[in-house]
């Protein structure tokens, strides 16, 4: 997406700061100690509002975020924060984690609370500069830490940093534009985000009703005498899982073969493909081998759909369930794994797993063999297989082009921010 013409200003110089290069005449350059002062407020009862911190959206109250993790029991001693104060989490603002208060609230005692103190700036112009990749890499930059997790900005080390300070009606004029700008940008991609889901969901929609009613709509209908799989085409089968599939439980001697995982995602796939290193075992020995086409359940992710047909030969997991077909001509694979992780399947282990939170559930051997299909003849099968992949294909490129659309509308808008904020482009007042 092009940038529409805009002016430049008539003179620039030289800022003496590497990463804003030249900036317009009149500009100055003041150094951030200069502009704020620390806040060190502390909450006395921790009444107040709770404010986070994201890369996305600034400071936001955290009852307005989908965080449960790290709640504490009290928030007394917590550092208050008021409108229009600058609040840094000072472990993540190399990624972009700060940003200027719309709130009176309390933040955790490791962010980093600003006032400002000096009148030469605005708050609304400073959210968006301070923000801008120039900033952020200087960000990193001044951080200090072993692990780039923990790396952390001093509130001393943010203070040094030399802030760009065009003229008030500038400022504030910068700040209107890219304020309607970025408006009808973010609105454009939420559109386009929805939209990709919709897509998404289409597909879903049209592999589902594909593996589990069939290519013919006018086909006539039975029920298949299993209350969650529900009605299915009269001439397919419905047989329990025991009379399909019997489980393999060799193991690996040396644990020297390619180890599979298996994912709700992507299903089984070579771990050498992920770029996973938790969880990695010293020696494979003991692990369970399987072949190309077995069906493997990862059995305490089932209820999410982890599992998948593998295409090649490798070990797996212990804990995984390997099952192999009884007689081969039964199933197309790309079949069997997108019918057993259709809704109304995933469903079905969610019910039948056992445990006490969703994180323990197990779905084991009996309960598959337990478990009924229903199915056409694999002719029939392999029929569906290609009219879903024909169907993929073309949704998934109109899934591409919107993605790409949106990375280009992100990309356009931090370009704009940059260039409005540096003065590399002029706004009309």
């Amino acid at each position: 997406m092009k940038m529409p013409p805009l002016q430049r200003y008539p003179v620039y110089k030289d800022s003496g700061v590497e990463c804003l290069g030249s900036t317009p005449e009149g500009w100055e350059i003041i150094r951030a100690n200069y502009l704020f002062k620390i806040i060190n407020e502390r909450s006395k009862d921790g009444k107040e509002e709770l404010l986070t911190v994201s890369e996305h959206d600034g400071v936001r109250p955290r009852s307005e975020c989908n965080v449960n993790m790290f709640m504490a029991e009290s928030y007394k001693g917590y550092k208050i924060c008021y409108h229009d104060d600058l609040v840094i989490n000072s472990l993540w603002a190399w990624s972009r984690g700060l940003g200027f208060s719309k709130y009176h609230g309390i933040v955790s005692t490791a962010y980093s609370v600003f006032r400002l103190s000096d009148n030469k700036c605005r708050s609304i112009f400073l959210n968006y500069l301070l923000r801008i990749k120039n900033y952020v890499d200087q960000y990193f930059i001044l951080s200090k830490g072993v692990w780039i997790s923990r790396l952390q900005l001093s509130d001393w080390a943010f203070l040094r940093i030399p802030i760009l300070i065009p003229p008030i009606p500038e400022q504030t004029a910068i700040a209107s534009f890219l304020d309607e700008k970025c408006r009808k940008i973010d609105r454009s991609v939420a559109q386009k985000k929805k939209l990709v889901e919709l897509l998404k969901e289409r597909k879903q929609i049209a592999i589902k009703n594909a593996v589990t009613k069939g290519l013919n709509p006018n086909s006539k209908m039975k029920d298949s005498g299993v209350e969650w799989i529900g009605e299915i085409p009269e001439h397919w089968e419905v047989m329990k899982c025991k009379y399909l599939f019997y489980e393999t439980d060799e193991r690996s001697l040396e644990g020297k073969e390619e180890l599979l995982s298996v994912s709700h995602i992507t299903g089984v796939t070579p771990r050498s493909e992920k770029d996973v290193n938790m969880f990695l075992a010293e020696n494979y020995a003991g692990s369970k081998l399987c072949q190309k086409g077995d069906l493997i359940y990862n059995i305490m992710w089932a209820w999410m759909g982890a599992l998948g047909v593998s295409n090649q030969e490798g070990i797996v997991s212990p804990s995984y369930g390997v099952y192999r077909q009884k007689h081969h001509d039964n199933f197309n694979p790309s079949y069997l794994e997108k019918l057993l992780r259709s809704n109304k399947y995933i469903e079905h282990y969610n019910k039948v797993s056992t445990g006490l939170h969703s994180s323990r559930l197990r779905f084991y051997s009996h309960m598959f063999f337990s478990m009924k299909i229903g199915f056409p003849k694999k002719n029939e099968q392999d029929e569906i297989v290609v009219h879903i992949e024909k169907e993929s294909i073309k949704i998934d490129k109109a899934i591409t082009l919107q993605q790409k659309q949106i990375e280009k509308l992100k990309e356009y808008k931090a370009t704009l921010i940059n260039s409005a904020v540096t003065g590399k482009i002029k706004v009309v007042q």
